[in-house]
């Protein structure tokens, strides 16, 4: 188990990677439309911060966490792009905004007693899950941010979270889709930034997947299409699995299509 002070670390890491694609940054980058459908940057941004609010909330203050969710309750396909909007604000209030509840959300985890499990959309976290939750996010949006501004992001070794959380959804993934979790065992082994293999799942199991790190986190976060990526599936569980992977919580994503992109 990774522990939760190095988790943090690279929270704080991958926080400050995507802050440095937006300093400096004219208002005008934040209009820039990205890959979410009717999502700027500025929205990215936002979803960022009230999620970081929520996690926040649900990590200190139970009665404040259902507080924040009620006025949203009554449309929770849209629960999500309501938060980013409720979240909007000129730019430099809104970066300042975000990095602030970041950081009250990092001492929040830090801080948090031994055994307590966080509330989050149905599921009780470990403090190490939240963490790792917010990191696979941070991920992706700032993907998404990079892509908008034409930058280039470089794969860490921070992916390694990314990918075990991919990994441990798998369930998750089927059954957000309508599907019965499988219960067959699916081993998963991905060549890292720096060329070493990171493995998961029982080296026993027939249904595996093979492939870049980068490319198993872009599948789990919904950032390419299976199509456009380097995997490769064996087995009925692990193809299928390709077509559900899901590492976030809540309904089934907005899919890229094929050749949108890499």
């Amino acid at each position: 188990m990774v522990e939760l002070a190095d988790l943090l670390t690279d929270l704080d890491a991958e926080t400050a990677a995507v802050d440095t694609l937006l300093a400096d940054r004219p208002d005008e980058d934040w209009a820039r439309p990205t890959p979410s459908p009717g999502w700027t940057v500025a929205h990215q941004i936002a979803h960022l911060a009230w999620t970081d609010r929520a996690a926040l909330l649900a990590t200190t203050d139970d009665a404040q966490f259902v507080a924040l969710l009620a006025p949203l309750a009554d449309d929770p396909d849209h629960l999500v792009d309501k938060g980013a909007e409720g979240f909007l604000a000129p730019p430099d209030e809104l970066r300042q905004r975000w990095i602030a509840g970041h950081r009250e959300l990092v001492e929040a985890l830090r801080s948090t007693p031994a055994g307590k499990r966080i509330p989050w959309f149905g599921n009780l976290l470990t403090p190490q899950s939240m963490a790792t939750a917010r990191l696979m996010e941070t991920w992706a949006h700032g993907l998404d941010i990079a892509e908008a501004l034409g930058a280039h992001s470089t794969p860490t070794d921070r992916l390694r979270h990314v990918a075990f959380l991919g990994f441990r959804t798998l369930g998750h993934s089927f059954l957000a889709h309508g599907r019965p979790a499988p219960q067959t065992p699916v081993r998963v082994e991905l060549i890292a930034p720096d060329g070493s293999v990171w493995a998961f799942g029982p080296d026993t199991a027939t249904d595996r997947v093979t492939g870049p790190a980068q490319d198993f986190c872009l599948l789990v976060t919904q950032r390419r299409n299976p199509a456009d990526l380097a995997l490769v599936a064996t087995g009925p569980v692990a193809t299928e699995w390709l077509q559900v992977a899901q590492a976030f919580a809540g309904p089934p994503g907005v899919k890229r299509v094929a050749g949108a992109g890499r």
